[in-house]
């Protein structure tokens, strides 16, 4: 069994540069629809909200990184930060070939005014 963890922290105001600059070629590279309409309903919030699924993104790719190869690699849609509910976050890895490798996976989210960060945490078989 192995332990495996991946953290990640941004300014918020990049996303928000990136958002308000590139605008929907941007979001629809990075965010699956679930994410941006979660984060559009945040209103005056939604680029904290869009900032930690990135760097929840950014978290859960380090994590995995480990069992990636050149024959296998993963996208931003790949990985997709939902919230269950309770409103706790959750990962859902798709087209993820090494998937069935993995035990469990946890994450922790949090932002305020200027940062976002995420936790995750993979338990392999």
């Amino acid at each position: 069994m192995k332990i495996s963890c991946g953290t990640d922290i941004i300014e918020i105001d990049r996303i928000k540069d990136s958002i308000e600059n590139m605008g929907k070629p941007f979001l629809d590279r990075v965010f699956t629809d679930k994410e941006t309409q979660y984060c559009e309903s945040k209103n005056k919030q939604k680029y904290q909200h869009y900032a930690a699924r990135f760097a929840a993104k950014e978290a859960t790719f380090k994590a995995v990184s480990c069992i990636l190869n050149d024959k296998y690699s993963i996208t931003w849609k790949d990985i997709e930060i939902i919230n269950d509910n309770l409103g706790r976050p959750q990962i859902k890895l798709y087209n993820f070939k090494q998937k069935d490798m993995i035990e469990n996976i946890d994450i922790s989210i949090s932002h305020c005014r200027t940062y976002a960060v995420a936790y995750v945490v993979v338990l392999y078989k």
